[in-house]
Parts: C-alpha cells; sequence; structure tokens
C-alpha cells in the first residue's frame, strides 16, 4: 500500500496542468499575461469568450427573456478565456496569486473563474 502510494504521489507532484482562465475583466489581459512570462509561463492561448448571461440577454425567448432582471447585474459583454500549460501544480498556484493580486479575490462575483485540469500526456510544448 505504501509503494502505490508513492507511485501516486509522485505523479501527481510532476503532471503537467492546464491552468484555465475566464477572465471577465479584459481590461487586465496584459497585466496578467506580463505576470505569466514573470514567473515562467511561456505561453498561453487568448480567445474571445461570452457566458451563459450574455447568451440570455440576446434571447428573444419570452422564457429565457424574463430570466434578464436576474442576471442583468452580473452579466459581461464578453471575456477572455486563457489556457496554459504549466509544469507544476507549484506554478499554478503562483499563477492564481498573480491573478487574484492583479484582479482580486476570485471568489467573488465578476471577477472570473480559474481551475487546473491534469494533463496525461503533452506534445509539441515549445521548451
Amino acid at each position: 500500500m505504501g509503494e502505490l502510494y508513492f507511485v501516486c504521489s509522485f505523479i501527481r507532484e510532476n503532471i503537467m496542468l492546464l491552468l484555465v482562465l475566464v477572465l471577465n475583466r479584459k481590461e487586465c489581459l496584459n497585466r496578467i499575461l506580463t505576470s505569466f512570462m514573470e514567473i515562467g509561463i511561456k505561453g498561453a492561448t487568448i480567445l474571445d469568450s461570452r457566458g451563459m448571461g450574455q447568451a440570455f440577454m440576446e434571447c428573444e425567448s419570452p422564457v429565457v427573456g424574463g430570466l434578464r432582471s436576474l442576471i442583468y447585474d452580473q452579466c459581461r459583454p464578453s471575456n477572455n478565456t486563457i489556457f496554459s500549460v504549466v509544469e507544476s501544480q507549484e506554478k499554478a498556484d503562483k499563477a492564481i496569486m498573480e491573478i487574484e493580486k492583479i484582479i482580486g479575490d476570485l471568489g467573488k462575483p465578476g471577477t472570473g473563474i480559474a481551475f487546473t485540469i491534469p494533463l496525461g500526456k503533452v506534445k509539441g510544448l515549445a521548451q
């Protein structure tokens, strides 16, 4: 049992992660990318995106349209979704800490959401 735990914990410590940030405050994008470079994150993919609230705001259906008043204050016209492969949980944690220094507590509404996903295999990543 001890050997299995050691193997699982070794794999978990050395696995690469996909860091995803849905950024509601698009004006902070360049500062976040600069902070990524400063902590050693060399690349990211940035997509323009929109949330479910924005889709509801544009819907003409009377049923969905009735929800507009419930989500209006939280709705943003668009946001950025940033994807970056990072080499360690430590680097991902540093990135999230830097993100929160720039945009504020991610636990508060309207800031965004950040999460990581463990990756099994990564090819084509620039060294």
